[in-house]
């Protein structure tokens, strides 16, 4: 079966007419009617919105998308801020290459652009931490171009509807090639939109509500009653596990000793407490040993965390010093008022937390 939107205009109809009744209210958004009386799409909160959203759920990102508009409300603003407060507001959010890529292409927007965002989605992709699927959101919600726009969402939809049997991520390149084709010249950023909302509320993992779709009779997976074997993946490879060692020095006033990560690789330019043994592959750089002289104890359990590629178990050891140990010269102390806005990823919070509870 191999019908929907291209075979079928009044399928796109439907979807968006769709869309119009059940549209999500998003913080970033321009819902249909605001559209329809001519309120156009802010590409800095569009742009914002879809940098936060990779690898993010909509509800984690809710929070530091308000935060990030009501303390800079333009890119411009969002350029001269300072690179640490850009991590501090984003630490917690994770991949944090993106809050680096998101202060340089800030910067290149507001100096060699005038303040406003390029218009098309070739001229977008060449900006620091804009790829092929952010560019053609930006470029379909904030400036209607008929881009096709591909997320995890539209991914599950557009399978669903031809059933197809590739595997992913290998469909990528036919899931892009149908969206291309079904994406209307009329209204394509609401069609974007309105596909991503189908597939988050409507054609979901599981159980979806396949009575409730607008464009159901065209679905091909639908019609043969197995939508929830859409899309299908190739098995996952087993992630591997990878150990180290951090230090939490805590000062008798509640100060703890802090770093700063070097700004390329993982977890770049975000705070830490000194650890050592884990950052690379083989797990092989040579061991720093603790950060001062103290009596250094090893708390009982470790510390796990999970990034996207490896497992990591960390063991932690703590010593409490005096308020009179000077931090070394790359770190700092951290007073129990400052902690909360260190630009401190997930994994380290749980390692303080740890040390500070145990």
């Amino acid at each position: 079966m191999d019908t929907m939107i291209a075979s079928d205009p009044s399928n796109s109809v439907a979807l968006l007419a769709w869309y119009d009744r059940h549209a999500r209210r998003l913080p970033w958004r321009i819902g249909p009617q605001r559209r329809r009386d001519g309120e156009r799409p802010d590409p800095y909160r569009v742009w914002l919105s879809e940098i936060m959203l990779q690898q993010t759920t909509v509800a984690a990102v809710g929070p530091y998308f308000d935060r990030f508009v009501t303390r800079w409300p333009g890119v411009a603003d969002l350029a001269a801020a300072e690179t640490d407060h850009v991590m501090q507001e984003w630490a917690g959010l994770g991949y944090y290459s993106r809050a680096r890529n998101l202060k340089r292409c800030a910067e290149i927007v507001a100096s060699e652009h005038g303040g406003r965002f390029p218009e098309t989605s070739d001229e977008l992709a060449t900006l620091p931490g804009i790829g092929p699927y952010t560019a053609a959101a930006i470029a379909a919600i904030a400036f209607d171009e008929p881009a096709p726009v591909v997320d995890g969402n539209v991914e599950r939809v557009v399978t669903r509807l031809y059933r197809i049997e590739t595997p992913l991520p290998k469909a990528k390149t036919e899931v892009r090639a149908r969206v291309a084709g079904i994406t209307p010249e009329t209204r394509p950023g609401c069609f974007a939109q309105a596909m991503m909302d189908l597939g988050a509320t409507i054609c979901t993992p599981k159980r979806p509500t396949c009575a409730l779709c607008p464009v159901n009779e065209s679905c091909a997976a639908h019609a043969e009653g197995d939508p929830e074997r859409f899309p299908v993946k190739a098995p996952k490879k087993e992630k591997p596990t990878r150990t180290g060692t951090a230090y939490v020095a805590v000062r008798a006033d509640g100060a703890v000793l802090l770093r700063r990560r070097a700004e390329k690789g993982l977890l770049g330019g975000m705070a830490e407490v000194p650890n050592e043994g884990w950052a690379t592959k083989s797990g092989g750089e040579e061991a720093e040993g603790p950060p001062l002289r103290a009596d250094w104890v090893r708390l009982p359990a470790p510390v796990r965390h999970t990034f996207t590629h490896f497992h990591l178990v960390l063991d932690v050891y703590r010593a409490r010093v005096g308020r009179e140990i000077a931090a070394p010269a790359d770190a700092w102390w951290s007073a129990p008022d400052r902690l909360d806005g260190e630009a401190l990823p997930a994994v380290m919070r749980k390692v303080v937390a740890s040390a500070l509870e145990g």
